[in-house]
């Protein structure tokens, strides 16, 4: 058990009970549009390549909201002895389906009890906006104490001022969640206070499929 636990969201409920509705909708999309698949995007694509090089033989690496299992499996090809885990059972089910080659379970963020320096990488891949304000620096300084010296960090997540409140998703599901969007600066700064040094940062216009979003990826100190 952890000596400090961190907070649980007041929807945690909420948020899983709608990510598994639009689950089944989400994988498909992702394998007919391409939404989310980095291979369609040379930037994103680089990210998570530069990613893979950098925690090579640096230890075991959690993709933490891994939905359907497609950055998962990416790393796999690339031999990073990866797992995911996401929230939401049937995002789990369908990574399961999708990659039976790579390992997945269910958790949330705010549940991992992760021993210190266990980890070669994380990624919260898109996958940490739901998480309130007061809560993300909790899960970003558990995640800083789970990596071994010299370990790697990686996060994209929406740029914006505001927390946007999401009530359909993927084909007009009903859902009901909250974006928490983030200035660059605002998030770097938190992920310096978790102990990590950011070493490279990705800025993104918005696209078909979002908004403006930024990519941050930060080390462990020696």
């Amino acid at each position: 058990m952890r000596t400090h636990p961190i907070d649980q969201p007041a929807d945690l409920d909420q948020v899983r009970d709608s990510y598994d509705r639009v689950a089944d909708n989400y994988a498909r999309m992702v394998q007919t549009t391409g939404m989310g698949d980095i291979r369609r995007d040379p930037w994103l694509k680089a990210s998570i390549d530069a990613f893979a090089e950098s925690v090579g033989g640096l230890g075991p690496v959690l993709d933490v909201g891994c939905g359907p299992g497609t950055v998962t499996a990416y790393l796999a090809e690339r031999g990073v002895d990866v797992s995911g885990v996401d929230l939401s059972p049937r995002m789990v089910e369908n990574a399961r389906r999708l990659h039976p080659e790579c390992r997945f379970a269910v958790s949330s963020a705010t549940e991992l009890d992760l021993a210190p320096g266990s980890l070669g990488g994380v990624l919260g891949w898109w996958s940490l906006f739901n998480l309130p304000r007061d809560v993300l620096p909790q899960v970003l300084a558990h995640f800083s104490n789970a990596l071994v010296p010299g370990g790697h960090f990686i996060t994209g997540t929406h740029v914006g001022d505001e927390d946007a409140l999401r009530t359909e998703a993927y084909g007009g599901v009903p859902v009901r969640w909250t974006t928490h969007k983030w200035q660059p600066a605002a998030l770097v700064a938190l992920i310096e206070q978790a102990g990590l040094r950011p070493v490279a940062e990705l800025r993104l216009p918005a696209g078909e499929f979002s908004g403006p979003g930024v990519v941050v990826m930060a080390r462990r100190p020696v």
